[in-house]
């Protein structure tokens, strides 16, 4: 984060839900009891293109006025969400993937109207590659969390629940880049909030450990979505502002959980979605009655039962 970046606020939130909603769904909540205890489940897999990338990728272009054009970096639910928007609002959007891009994503991201522009075997190389291209043409570069703007946009689902969820007392959402955990931090006003990561992708532990962001080994069962290898200097500092409760999961805990919501609820999550239910499960989130973001459901697995 520069000098000159400015950090997103609770009213930045409150704009954005303002902003969006003409074209992102307003996700419903559903209450239940499991094993006994109250629960809730912010169904955001309903979400335009299946996960909650949407609503970032629509504020940021919406606060920027619509651009012609944007630049961004994503083999996954960030690309089809900045595809999808732009697809809304009548931009046109280039998506920068690695060569390595697995065909069923570069497909869907062709079919929603994206330029796809392959290059690099790796995302970073891609995404530098984008960023040269924004600088280069002048156009507006969406990063997939650390962005003032799209964060601010991720926030509008901890607005939501702090409004249609009144017996909540506690949210908990999956931490990858750190962009939806600071947005819902931000936008869940008066509730405690817990950013669960796997054990094996814990930018967010690392970095509160570090004191700054710093580099860490990605390797979990979620890593195609919680795969950031650095938490964002912007969802950082908010979170040094605005401080959330922590939880780890296993790999294990983690499959156990995605299975289990297939079960309870048929719902079919992918692993980054059921990062939440899992640390919940097994008893690491405070609070009376936690709502949990489920955040996407672009799964690779099938469900046996």
């Amino acid at each position: 984060m520069t000098a000159t970046t400015s950090l997103p606020s609770s009213a930045d939130v409150a704009a954005a839900a303002e902003r969006i909603a003409a074209h992102a769904r307003r996700t419903p909540v559903l209450s239940a009891r499991v094993d006994g205890r109250p629960l809730s489940l912010k169904l955001e897999h309903l979400q335009i293109t299946g996960a909650f990338k949407l609503r970032g990728a629509l504020n940021a272009m919406l606060a920027a006025g619509a651009p012609q054009r944007v630049v961004t970096a994503s083999g996954g639910n960030h690309g089809l969400g900045v595809a999808a928007a732009a697809r809304m609002l009548g931009t046109e959007a280039l998506v920068y993937v690695p060569e390595t891009v697995p065909e069923a994503k570069a497909r869907r991201l062709e079919a929603s109207g994206a330029e796809l522009i392959r290059t690099g075997a790796h995302y970073a190389e891609a995404a530098e590659a984008a960023r040269a291209r924004a600088g280069a043409e002048g156009l507006r570069y969406l990063h997939a969390y650390d962005d003032p703007d799209v964060v601010a946009g991720q926030g509008t689902i901890g607005h939501e629940i702090a409004r249609e969820a009144p017996e909540c007392d506690s949210v908990a959402v999956a931490v990858g880049g750190g962009g939806l955990v600071a947005g819902v931090r931000l936008g869940a006003a008066g509730l405690r909030v817990t950013g669960v990561e796997p054990e094996g992708c814990r930018s967010l532990h690392a970095a509160l450990a570090a004191g700054e962001p710093v580099d860490t080994p990605v390797d979990s069962v979620a890593s195609s979505a919680l795969g950031a290898a650095r938490v964002g200097d912007v969802p950082f500092a908010v979170l040094r502002a605005h401080p959330v409760d922590t939880a780890l999961v296993t790999d294990i805990e983690i499959t156990a959980a995605r299975d289990r919501l297939w079960e309870e609820f048929r719902i079919a999550a992918e692993p980054a979605a059921a990062v939440p239910f899992a640390a919940w499960l097994a008893g690491r989130i405070p609070g009376e009655h936690t709502c949990l973001v489920v955040c996407g459901a672009n799964a690779s697995w099938t469900p046996e039962g």
